[in-house]
Formats: structure tokens, C-alpha cells, sequence
């Protein structure tokens, strides 16, 4: 039996895996925000999807970049501040009694779409998430690519001089705190039009500093009401410099919401 997690900004999913191919129904709860009633819920879940057996490996995805070892977070969580220098792997080993290897969430869906879903197939994959904040990570034959700290392409700066990054400026918080209503209620094809342009220059940069085969994007901003891909091509081609004839896919992801499962699954399968 195989554990495997997600753990978002907004919601908690656990599942179990018993062959390494498919999992079960996930489990889905809202993210609690206190660091001991999140560890309390997690194990609730556990309990469920394993329905008592051994539990041989445990993989997930919190927010954040880790420490050298992987084993805590040591920042840029910004939803889940209260899981920030707490010792994660430590409480997660204590719960399921077994070996537990965590990742940066959005390497770990970014990982399930290279391996499993839109990126399949390509040796180098940006893979960028636009829901409650915005990440990414980038993925090369199959494996999360190394790192110093960690992939925080939501951080990139787009507006210099008032010093708005990519997530302050499409990530789903900050637009529901600009707007004053859910990023799904806002049904002005203009206003995703030009969520679509903001994160063009993001695509452009990310482009540029991963060099990738293709560009896979998901996330929440960018279901049925949201950004659409083809505006993002659209915007793209008309402010790329470096490559304006050669430019990678861009792919809409195909995992939904369990690509963070989908990696889980492929980062057990590597050890």
C-alpha cells in the first residue's frame, strides 16, 4: 500500500495506490491553515484510504521550498505560513510508520503531467500553475530538474516599478482580494484577456530561462471561466524577441486536479 498527497493552499487530497498505476478516490478536505490541525486531518485521511494496511512509502506536495534534505519548508508559503521551519517528513513518518519523500507541490503536478499527461513525450517540460497562487517547476526526462532552493516562477517580476510579481498579478487570491469576488464569478471576456497578455510575459520568461520543449499550464485560473491557452499563444507570439520562430507548445494541462497525485506516484516509482 502507497500513500499519496497533496497539499494545496485551499485543499488537502490523499489517496492510496496499490500497484503503482492507478490510485484510489481521493480524500479532499480544505486545507486547515494551523499546522497541528492539519497534521490531525492528514492522518484522519490516511487512516481512510489505507483502511488498515502496511503502508510501505509515503509521497506528496506541500507549498514551499524545502531545506537540503527535504524535510522541512523552509518559505515562500505564503497560504500556509503556519507549515513554514515545522518538522513535516519528522510528523508525516510518525503517522504512516514508513519511508516519506516530500516535493514542492507544483514540481510534483508538474512531474505528474510530464510523466502521465499533457507533457508526455517531451525531454524538457516548463510546467507553470495559475489557482490560489502561482508556481511551477521544471521537469527533464521524467525527473524533477535540481536545484539550489527550488523553481518559484510566481515570483518572477512583471511590474518593476510597483514591484508586482506574477502571482500578485493573476494569482487567484490576489484577483479575489482586487476584485472583491471569486476569479470564477468574473465573466468580463476582457478581464481574462488580459490575464491571458499578464501571463504571456510570464510564459515569455519562463521560456526563455528554462528553454523548454513544450509549456504545460493548469491551475483553477485557468478552468472554463478563466485564461485560455490560445489567447496566451496569441499575446506570446507578439512579444517574444528570442525565439520568435521556434517557440515551444503550449499545452493546457490534462491531470485536473489530482496531477499532484499523478507525480506522487511517478517519484515512488524512481527509488
Amino acid at each position: 500500500m502507497y500513500i499519496l498527497f497533496d497539499i494545496g493552499g485551499s485543499k488537502m487530497r490523499v489517496a492510496s495506490s496499490s500497484d503503482l498505476k492507478k490510485f484510489s478516490e481521493p480524500l479532499i478536505v480544505k486545507t486547515p491553515k494551523n499546522f497541528k490541525e492539519g497534521m490531525r486531518a492528514f492522518a484522519t485521511l490516511v487512516k481512510s484510504v489505507s483502511r488498515g494496511k502496511k503502508i510501505k512509502v509515503v509521497a506528496g506536495g506541500i507549498p514551499g521550498y524545502f531545506d537540503a534534505e527535504k524535510t522541512k519548508i523552509k518559505g515562500c508559503a505564503p497560504n500556509l505560513k503556519s507549515l513554514i521551519k515545522k518538522p513535516l517528513k519528522k510528523e508525516i513518518q510518525k503517522i504512516t510508520k514508513s519511508p516519506v519523500y516530500l516535493e514542492n507541490d507544483s514540481d510534483l503536478v508538474g512531474l505528474g503531467e510530464a510523466v502521465s499527461g499533457a507533457g508526455r513525450g517531451y525531454e524538457i517540460v516548463a510546467y507553470l500553475t495559475v489557482s490560489t497562487g502561482v508556481g511551477g517547476g521544471r521537469i527533464i526526462n521524467g525527473k524533477i530538474d535540481t536545484y539550489a532552493n527550488g523553481f518559484e516562477p510566481g515570483n518572477q517580476y512583471i511590474d518593476y516599478k510597483n514591484k508586482k510579481d506574477l502571482q500578485d498579478l493573476i494569482g487567484g487570491r490576489s484577483v479575489e482580494k482586487k476584485y472583491h469576488k471569486k476569479p470564477y464569478e468574473i465573466l468580463d471576456k476582457k478581464f481574462w484577456d488580459k490575464m491571458a497578455e499578464i501571463l504571456a510575459y510570464g510564459v515569455n520568461n519562463t521560456i526563455i530561462h528554462w528553454s523548454p520543449d513544450v509549456v504545460v499550464v493548469g491551475g483553477s485560473m485557468m478552468k472554463k471561466i478563466g485564461i485560455k491557452i490560445p489567447h496566451v499563444e496569441f499575446h506570446l507570439k507578439k512579444i517574444m524577441r528570442a525565439f520568435p520562430n521556434d517557440l515551444p507548445k503550449i499545452k493546457k494541462a490534462t491531470l485536473g486536479d489530482f496531477g499532484g497525485l499523478y507525480g506522487a506516484i511517478a517519484r515512488i516509482r524512481q527509488e
